[in-house]
């Protein structure tokens, strides 16, 4: 079983940086841990990952964020057994068309911003979810919450796509 280093436990809003508009364009990292971490999506077999059917629907849903967001492209990402991880781009859309996917996007402190982070993670994490549970209804899927990163410059971008595409966890370090 590999550890990624960032889950240390629950982690909680406070990473969150205040007063920053998540809807607005450029990259985003993003890891989505499992639930207490077990290895639903599959496991490492000779340093390759196979997927079973869970993680292929983790793989399907990530990839058709762009078809439910006109305002995101997909960029690297990878469904480990117990989490994923992936870059997400904002991209600047005068004409938004954005959908919650018919999931309900109703945010604890306020409304929810269409096309925000975290909209679409919440979305993302529905979608799998209820697709699970058309053959498994008992099985909890995720942690309650995710990590993000703002992608701050090319260099970091650089980072996190060869981070994401070998699972280099020591060669990554924000």
């Amino acid at each position: 079983m590999h550890t990624d280093p960032q889950f240390k436990g629950h982690r909680s809003n406070s990473h969150h940086l205040k007063e920053y508009d998540y809807s607005q364009p450029g990259a985003y990292f993003i890891t989505i841990a499992t639930y207490k971490k077990i290895e639903l999506f599959g496991y490492i077999e000779e340093d390759k990952i196979i997927l079973n059917s869970r993680g292929n629907i983790a793989f399907e849903c990530w990839n058709s964020i762009s078809t439910h967001f006109s305002s995101v492209e997909i960029d690297e990402f990878i469904v480990m057994p117990n989490h994923i991880h992936g870059v997400i781009w904002i991209i600047n859309d005068d004409n938004r068309r954005d959908t919650a996917c018919r999931v309900s996007t109703e945010e604890q402190f306020g409304s929810p911003v269409i096309g925000s982070i975290p909209t679409i993670v919440r979305s993302f994490k529905s979608a799998v979810t209820k697709r699970i549970h058309r053959k498994e209804p008992q099985i909890e899927v995720w942690q309650s919450n995710y990590y993000d990163h703002i992608v701050r410059n090319d260099q970091d971008l650089e980072k996190i796509r060869t981070y994401i595409k070998y699972n280099a966890y020591d060669r990554f370090d924000f």
